[in-house]
């Protein structure tokens, strides 16, 4: 009688299961596509854009506001102190509701400078504000 390890002859494998190999590298793979924008140390941003139509906006109601990098604030090419601007902008607010105004930031201005125009900009309670930049040339 032959013994249960004994009755399967010992044969050699000549095929590899490379499914699970396959499995792994696609996991590495997918790793890696996921961590490497990750890695990149500069930040590129890309301003969103909308298919959507802007409702338009009368030109004549549109403001000005230009800051430089010593945080000097001009409101329609005069300048202004931060408190006066704040009184200026709530009784324009108050003249025409529709109000729009137009940031025009310094590039080397601290971030924490804009956010002090922005917050003026609030207490007014204008909502229509934008940020005028200029396209990148390479």
């Amino acid at each position: 009688m032959r013994r249960y390890s004994q009755r399967h002859s010992l044969s050699t494998l000549s095929e590899i299961n490379i499914t699970p190999l396959l499995d792994l590298a696609f996991v590495l793979l997918i790793i890696f596509m996921i961590t490497t924008p990750l890695l990149e140390n500069s930040v590129n941003l890309v301003i969103p854009s909308s298919d959507a139509a802007n409702a338009p906006i009368n030109p004549a109601q549109v403001q000005t506001i230009s800051i430089d990098r010593q945080a000097v604030i001009k409101f329609n090419n005069r300048q202004v102190e931060i408190d006066e601007l704040l009184s200026q902008l709530k009784e324009l607010k108050q003249t025409n509701p529709e109000v729009a105004v137009v940031i025009r930031p310094d590039r080397e201005l601290p971030v924490q400078k804009l956010m002090t125009l922005m917050d003026a900009l609030q207490r007014a309670q204008i909502s229509k504000v934008g940020i005028a930049t200029k396209a990148e040339t390479k």
